[in-house]
């Protein structure tokens, strides 16, 4: 147990022992929080929980902060306790007390930060989730990388994390995904005709429709005046692009028959999924299921979520249309999940995915959502609660946009004109390593400019280089000990830690120390980047210390200790790099 855990366990068992008469049970459910002080002269710990019991207690802040100083047991960490200030408990530690922290960083290794704070409550998370319509870009990236990294996160303070990915593969994006393949199949086979506005244009799309010529030969060949024949008028001609895609995928489907329509939908889904598959997997993400949108329409699910929020009078029929009563439960307006004509609304796949994962048992529904799905927040907070769900199960963190400049141009991404940066090109350019890293630099509710100079320059500015150099600094330094002949004896090492005593390596045995509360504030927060922050700030300290005082001294004793604080600090790079899916090199 670290020294901040401990120093809470003592403020809990001190609060307890307190008599009813002084603070009554129902002022002790207070949380007991222990900050770091950020002032010396206050100590090395600082907590204000006499202040927050004061009120419930209606007691003196000092008077309680007083009581729990005498109730509190002894401890060999603890050099003195001191009350200041309104009623703040300010802790004094030991000579050493920091110092002790490097045993417990050596014994426990790669398990060195996690805790079991969420007290193994399952949490599913979904995220990136995009239209499978089109290779990743790299706004998608950002998902991706912030998504697995806060799920790595909330497993490492012990949550039971489940990763989803809810593949759209039903609705009307798919439709003119299947229409725009089988136009470029057309071309293919030798029709020639102006493509549609609203179709997709990448050149994915050529090379998904020659795949399926290849597959179906010309079976599916129409001629192009019979496709386009007696058509509204497309947007180039004053029309409405909508419209006229609609139309052509009407045709489509008149023309080759529903079943073949299908086909050539299931075909490009395949390869667009495909591809998205391979390419998460390439970037260090995983996911533990891929959901089937369509799937809840062919299971019924969708139905039976409709049939229970009208049993239970949270939805209502007007107009022929079916409404959810979402105002009952905080949105502005009651939202259509089925159009009088009977088509489902994209919300009424909403509900029933909702449903679904009620359905699966999980505790805790996190949604990592584009900051452009801000008004959704409100409906679908209210369909879980409409299906019953407790309010706070539900979660979403928005993701904000990403800029990348390349040369000082802004470059534009679209996956409908095709004009967009993929994230496999992205990849190809700065590596997983700077691209995992750099899309968490920043808080997710920030706009994000991606700077491919700084990405890839091997410069201290680049803080992807300067923490993986902190720790092939260390195998470094490893590699030097064992060319000398030497032998690390860690027995010896931390018997002599009390030799540690310049104040470059008293800067980073503290921050060393602070790595465990940083995790579990990271995940608390569903704030990767402050471990990026952290590590910066780890990688700054030991850089400093390194350039301040030779490690591999003759002072056998003072040796083995330097090398003991270099390998603890190694070990939590290596663990915090891990978190952000980012590489520990052991050479650079």
């Amino acid at each position: 147990m670290g020294v901040k855990k401990t120093i809470e366990d003592l403020l809990r068992r001190a609060l307890a022992a307190l008599p009813p008469e002084l603070v009554p049970a129902a002022a002790r459910s207070e949380p007991i929080e222990v900050e770091r002080a950020r002032d010396p002269a206050h100590g090395d710990f600082a907590s204000n929980l006499a202040m927050r019991l004061a009120k419930a207690s209606r007691q003196n802040p000092r008077k309680l902060a007083g009581a729990l100083i005498e109730a509190l047991p002894g401890h060999e960490q603890i050099a003195k306790i001191e009350v200041a200030g309104a009623g703040f408990i300010n802790f004094f530690l030991r000579e050493g007390a920091m110092r002790a922290e490097i045993a417990r960083i050596l014994r426990e290794g790669t398990a060195y930060g996690r805790s079991t704070l969420g007290g193994n409550l399952s949490v599913q998370v979904e995220f990136v989730s995009a239209n499978p319509t089109g290779p990743l870009h790299v706004g998608h990236g950002r998902h991706a990388a912030y998504g697995a990294t806060l799920a790595n996160l909330l497993e490492a303070v012990g949550f039971r994390v489940a990763r989803e990915y809810y593949v759209n593969d039903a609705g009307r994006q798919m439709e003119i995904l299947a229409a725009s393949t089988w136009l470029r199949y057309l071309e293919c086979c030798g029709e020639s005709f102006t493509f549609p506005a609203n179709g997709y244009r990448g050149d994915y799309i050529r090379a998904i429709a020659e795949a399926l010529r290849g597959s179906r030969g010309e079976s599916l060949r129409r001629p192009a005046a019979e496709v386009f024949r007696d058509l509204p008028p497309d947007e180039a001609q004053g029309g409405d692009k909508d419209v006229y895609v609609d139309a052509v995928i009407a045709r489509a489907r008149a023309l080759i028959g529903a079943e073949h329509f299908r086909q050539v939908l299931d075909f490009a889904l395949a390869d667009i999924l495909g591809d998205i598959k391979e390419d998460l997997r390439e970037f260090g993400v995983r996911f533990d299921r891929w959901f089937s949108e369509r799937s809840l329409a062919d299971d019924g699910s969708i139905e039976r979520a409709l049939v229970q929020l009208e049993k239970s009078g949270h939805a209502y029929r007007k107009d022929g249309a079916l409404w959810l009563r979402s105002t009952e439960f905080g949105d502005e307006k009651d939202r259509v999940v089925v159009r009088e004509n009977g088509i489902k609304t994209y919300f009424a796949s909403d509900i029933a995915y909702i449903f679904n994962k009620l359905g699966r048992g999980y505790q805790r529904l996190l949604y990592v959502l584009g900051a452009d799905h801000h008004g959704y927040i409100a409906r679908m907070r209210a369909a879980l609660a409409a299906l019953g769900g407790p309010a706070e199960c539900f979660e979403v963190r928005l993701v904000q946009f990403v800029t990348l400049y390349r040369g000082g141009e802004k470059a534009q991404m679209s996956t409908r004109s095709g004009e967009f940066v993929t994230l496999r090109d992205l990849r190809k350019e700065v590596g997983n390593d700077a691209a995992r890293l750099f899309y968490v630099m920043r808080s997710n509710d920030q706009h994000l400019d991606f700077d491919l100079q700084l990405a890839t320059s091997r410069t201290n500015d680049n803080p992807v280089y300067y923490i993986q150099y902190a720790h092939a600094r260390v195998a470094s330094l490893m590699r030097q000990l064992r060319e000398r002949g030497l032998v690390h004896d860690e027995a010896r090492a931390l018997s002599g830690l009390a030799r540690l005593t310049e104040p470059q390596e008293a800067a980073l045995i503290k921050r060393l120390n602070a790595y465990p509360e940083m995790v579990e504030q990271a995940a608390l927060q569903r704030a990767p980047h402050l471990l990026v922050h952290y590590l910066r700030d780890l990688a700054n300290d030991f850089h400093t210390n390194y350039s301040a005082h030779q490690i591999l001294v003759e002072d056998p004793e003072l040796r083995e200790a330097r090398i003991a604080l270099a390998r603890a600090a190694q070990v939590v790079i290596r663990n915090g790099l891990e978190l952000l899916g980012v590489s520990a090199p052991d050479t650079m």
